[in-house]
């Protein structure tokens, strides 16, 4: 006779299931319209269970806000740039950065609801900060290997390029509503992703190009 009784969940799968319905509805609702009943009720489990493995409401935030950075950052670390040209490993970052962005725009708002609540999250949080500073690290080791190759200009700051590299990243998921009310433009429309995407591209490549 065959067991017919339900299988529990692996701890990981719960957890797991768990923060992707957190994210789904932190990215939707910000940290004070998210709710534990409806996180619980995305997954079918219980509030008990949601404390069971973050602790609460404030935790469990912070957790999905550290999974959305670390994906990011993730998708960067698994590019070989040091197999690259200079030119060409610096064409990879910026694409991996407006890819991501524009396949996750839940990252996009979280990021927004966490710059309401003024960073509170991110200060707590040493992963996000050490995960994050990877980023500066291997901009810093590419303007370096350009710089020596001749083909990228001295005296260029990481951060100040990181910003320019996420801000156009950033803006035209975030605003895409806005522009698209007001210009009648579909930024998600695979025309002009493309054309943004090789526009970014080009923009970082001048700048860094010597005089």
């Amino acid at each position: 006779m065959g067991d017919t009784a339900p299988r529990t969940r692996a701890p990981e799968q719960t957890r797991r299931a768990i923060l992707d319905a957190a994210i789904a509805e932190f990215s939707e609702k910000g940290f004070a319209g998210g709710r534990v009943d409806d996180i619980a009720a995305r997954t079918a489990t219980t509030k008990r269970m949601i404390y069971y493995y973050f602790g609460g409401k404030e935790q469990l935030y912070a957790a999905a806000l550290e999974e959305m950075y670390g994906g990011i950052r993730d998708a960067e670390s698994r590019l070989d740039l040091d197999a690259l040209p200079p030119e060409d490993a610096m064409r990879r970052m910026v694409e991996t950065s407006f890819d991501h962005h524009a396949r996750h725009p839940e990252f996009v708002r979280m990021v927004s609801v966490e710059n309401i609540l003024e960073a509170r999250h991110v200060r707590e949080s040493p992963s996000i900060r050490a995960r994050n500073a990877t980023v500066i690290g291997k901009l810093d080791k590419l303007l370096a290997r350009g710089v020596a190759a001749g083909v990228f200009r001295a005296g260029v700051d990481a951060l100040d390029l990181h910003l320019l590299i996420s801000s156009f990243c950033f803006y035209r998921v975030s605003n895409r509503h806005t522009l698209g009310a007001i210009y009648a433009v579909d930024l998600r429309a695979k025309d002009c992703t493309e054309r943004h995407r090789a526009m970014l591209v080009e923009a970082v490549l001048r700048y860094l190009s010597p005089p």
